[in-house]
C-alpha cells in the first residue's frame, strides 16, 4: 500500500477538488450524485480505491467491479451521461465523466452539483437553468409573463443610432423579442418601458461605505434606459471639465468608454431570473462594479480575463447593444478596458466568483511626464494608503534627500498631497 496519491507526473500529490473525487469501494452509491454533477457541470473524475486521505489502497477484481459500476450507472441515472471507465496499474478505477448536452442529468429524480469537494443538491431555479440548457435555450428566450409591452424607448434609441423611420412588427421579430408562438420572450420584456425586473443599484459613498452622498436605483424600466442613466451619473462624479486658456477640455478620472463597456457588459451577462441588481459602488478612487452570476457553462476564468473566446449568456440582448455599437466585437470587452489603462499606474481588477463577477475600474494615474523614481515611488501608495517618509525609505531604498526631492516634485505635478506636520507628516494619492 502507498502512502497519498501522486499525478501521473508523480511529483504533486491529487486531492479531491471541484473535479475530483474519492471513493474507497464500489459498494455505496453517493458517486451517482457526482456523476450527475459533473455531466451538468463540468467534465471531472471518480478514482475508486483511494480512501478520503488519499491513500490508495485499490479495488479487489477491478474488472468485475467496472461491469457493476456500469450496472449502477445504466439502472439509476437518466439520462445516461457520457464517461469513460480505466483500470490503473495499481488497481485503482477511475471514471471520468464528460459533461454532456442533454441536461439536466437526475438521480433518483434529482440534479446535483459540486461545492468545492462535495455534491450538493441543486435548487428549483438551478434545476429550471440546466432544463433550459438542455434544451438549447436561454432565458431571455422564453415567453414573458407580461404581454402589454410598449416600446417607446427602444424606439427612440433604434431611430437615434440606427436611422429607422419608426418600430413596427418586423423590426421586433428581426431583434427575436418574439416567441415561436408570436409572444413577446423576456428579451422584449427587457427591452420594454415598464418590466419587473431589478437592474442597477448605483451608490456615491463619501470617504466611507457609512456615508452615502447619492444614490440611483435603476429598476422596472428598459435595460436600455437603465445604460444611460448609469453612464450619466458617471459623468456626474467622474467627468469634469478643464479650462485652459481659450479651450475646454473634458477630463474623465476614470475612462468613459471602460465604464461603459463594463455596465453594458453587466447587463449583457448577468443572469435575470433571479431578483436583484448589478450593483455599483462610486468612490473617491474608485467604481466597483458587481454582476450578478458567475461564468456561463463552458468558459473558464482564464479564457474570460484574456478575452480568448465569449459565450453570451443573453444573446438576444447582446446582438443588439452589438447593432446600436454599445459594445464592439464579443469576447473583447476585458481587452478594451484594460487598453484605456495603458498609460496608468493604476490597472483594473477583475475577481470571479461562482455567483458573481466584480469588476473595480480606479481612477486614472498617467505615467506621462513622470521619472522613473517618481512611477517607481506613486506605485508605493498603490490601496489608497498613507505613508510617512519613513515608510517610503524602508519600502524603496531611495535615500531621505532623493525621497524628498521626489515626493515635492509629484506634489507640484498635484499626484501627492501631504497632510500632518513634523514627524506625523504622511503623503497620499491625490
Amino acid at each position: 500500500m502507498m502512502e497519498g496519491l501522486y499525478g501521473r507526473s508523480g511529483d504533486w500529490a491529487m486531492r479531491e477538488d471541484k473535479c475530483l473525487e474519492f471513493k474507497e469501494n464500489i459498494q455505496s452509491n453517493t458517486f451517482l450524485k457526482t456523476m450527475s454533477a459533473f455531466a451538468n457541470y463540468g467534465t471531472g473524475e471518480i478514482i475508486f480505491g483511494i480512501d478520503d486521505d488519499g491513500i490508495i489502497k485499490g479495488i479487489d477484481n477491478p474488472g468485475d467491479a467496472c461491469l457493476r459500476l456500469e450496472n449502477k450507472i445504466n439502472d439509476n441515472l437518466k439520462p445516461i451521461p457520457r464517461y469513460e471507465l480505466d483500470i490503473g496499474n495499481d488497481s485503482t478505477i477511475t471514471l471520468k465523466v464528460f459533461e454532456s448536452d442533454f441536461k439536466p442529468y437526475l438521480y433518483k429524480g434529482k440534479a446535483y452539483k459540486r461545492y468545492d469537494s462535495s455534491t450538493i443538491e441543486v435548487d428549483r431555479l438551478e434545476l429550471n437553468r440546466l432544463i433550459l440548457e438542455g434544451n438549447n435555450q436561454s432565458y431571455e428566450e422564453i415567453t414573458s409573463k407580461k404581454q402589454n409591452l410598449t416600446f417607446t424607448y427602444l424606439e427612440k434609441v433604434l431611430i437615434d443610432n440606427l436611422s429607422i423611420k419608426g418600430l413596427n412588427e418586423d423590426i421586433l421579430r428581426t431583434l427575436d423579442l418574439y416567441t415561436s408562438e408570436s409572444q413577446y420572450n423576456n428579451a422584449a420584456a427587457l427591452l420594454a418601458d415598464k418590466n419587473d425586473y431589478k437592474g442597477v443599484d448605483i451608490v456615491r459613498f463619501g470617504k466611507d461605505i457609512d456615508e452615502i452622498m447619492d444614490r440611483n436605483t435603476l429598476e422596472n424600466i428598459s435595460i436600455l434606459k437603465m445604460l444611460k442613466e448609469s453612464v450619466d451619473m458617471y459623468k456626474k462624479y467622474y467627468q469634469y471639465e478643464k479650462i485652459e486658456g481659450t479651450t475646454r477640455t473634458m477630463v474623465s478620472r476614470v475612462p468613459e468608454n471602460a465604464f461603459r463597456e463594463a455596465i453594458a457588459n453587466a447587463l449583457i451577462h448577468r443572469v435575470w431570473d433571479i431578483n436583484t441588481f448589478i450593483k455599483v459602488s462610486m468612490f473617491e478612487d474608485r467604481i466597483e462594479i458587481v454582476s450578478p452570476g458567475g461564468l456561463p457553462s463552458g468558459l473558464g476564468k482564464d479564457e474570460y480575463l484574456n478575452g480568448q473566446i465569449s459565450l453570451l449568456r443573453n444573446p438576444i440582448i447582446g446582438n443588439l447593444f452589438f447593432r446600436l455599437r454599445y459594445i464592439e466585437k464579443f469576447g473583447t470587452g476585458i481587452k478594451r478596458i484594460n487598453k484605456s489603462y495603458m498609460d496608468s499606474i493604476t490597472k483594473p481588477k477583475y475577481k470571479v466568483y461562482d455567483n458573481s463577477i466584480c469588476i473595480e475600474l480606479p481612477t486614472l494615474l498617467t505615467t506621462q511626464n513622470l521619472t522613473e523614481d517618481e512611477k517607481f515611488l506613486v506605485s508605493l501608495f498603490q490601496g489608497n494608503i498613507k505613508l510617512s517618509r519613513t515608510d517610503l525609505e524602508s519600502k524603496c531604498g531611495l535615500g531621505k534627500a532623493k525621497i524628498i526631492r521626489t515626493i515635492n516634485s509629484l506634489i507640484e505635478k498635484n499626484i501627492v498631497a501631504r497632510s500632518g506636520k513634523g514627524r506625523s507628516t504622511k503623503y497620499y494619492i491625490l
